[in-house]
């Protein structure tokens, strides 16, 4: 397994967000975690990339204990992108992908060629060469967020955690950005955990869907388990029609209209 979680507690002062959560990421797997605002989405990112600390329960990353891991070693191995990243603004759109090569550089810091061909590689792939020498303050919510994505293909990890990577996109290139990240995952085998609002998208690009409600675990499937009118309606209270997408064999839903206030 990419990343096993088993019986996960999170939580932040004394507040408890994430209830007895366990979780298989198969290494290779395109994964998707679903589910209500406030449910524990990022919380549990959070955790699995050691950026909260865990109240109780064991993270394994590549069959290691994930509190036994180096940080640069670590780093290596799981490339994590927040849902809200922040750098300083006067950091250039190159230097800022820069960055993701860390992991990769000696204890001075040096970058070699490899890494001068990742960053150009990881800038071209997202379309973002073009504006390489501009400040991050010049960018759009969604230029800037596609910098953030290219830094984290540049850290050339196998592990992605992608906290809603389509935030600040127009629907063109909340596309792009899925087809690339899919195309990782087929042709290099990175492994993917994905949060996604679009629960249409998680259908389509997702070996694998978790669903969270109220901090616990409601189920976990394939899209077409997972993507029912039955589970639409007990944990996003909303009616719905499933249909069959034959292109992409996946199942969709379209919302009806009909809210439940239960």
């Amino acid at each position: 397994m990419a990343i096993k979680a088993e019986n996960l507690y999170l939580g932040y002062g004394d507040t408890l967000i994430i209830r007895d959560v366990s979780l298989n990421i198969p290494r290779g797997s395109f994964c998707s975690v679903i589910g209500p605002n406030g449910c524990g989405k990022s919380t549990l990112l959070k955790a699995l990339s050691r950026n909260l600390p865990v109240r109780s329960g064991t993270i394994f990353i590549n069959g290691k204990h994930l509190k036994g891991y180096d940080t640069k070693v670590l780093s290596r191995e799981l490339a994590f992108l927040t849902q809200s990243p922040h750098i300083p603004d006067q950091f250039s759109v190159k230097d800022l992908v820069s960055y993701g090569r860390f992991p990769h550089t000696n204890w001075m810091g040096i970058l070699k060629s490899k890494d001068y061909e990742m960053i150009n590689w990881a800038m071209d792939i997202t379309e973002i060469t073009r504006f390489e020498e501009r400040e991050l303050t010049s960018l759009s919510g969604g230029e800037r967020q596609r910098v953030w994505i290219a830094m984290a293909l540049a850290q050339e990890a196998e592990i992605l955690l992608l906290d809603e990577p389509t935030t600040h996109l127009d629907i063109a290139h909340q596309f792009h950005t899925l087809e690339l990240i899919h195309k990782l995952n087929r042709e290099m085998k990175r492994t993917v955990l994905m949060v996604l609002h679009d629960l249409n998208q998680a259908a389509r690009y997702s070996d694998y869907i978790y669903v969270l409600n109220n901090g616990r675990l409601h189920a976990h499937g394939v899209p077409d388990e997972i993507i029912t009118e039955t589970m639409l309606r007990e944990v996003f209270s909303i009616d719905t029609k499933i249909i069959r997408d034959e292109n992409n064999d996946c199942p969709y839903f379209i919302p009806l209209g009909g809210v439940h206030n239960e």
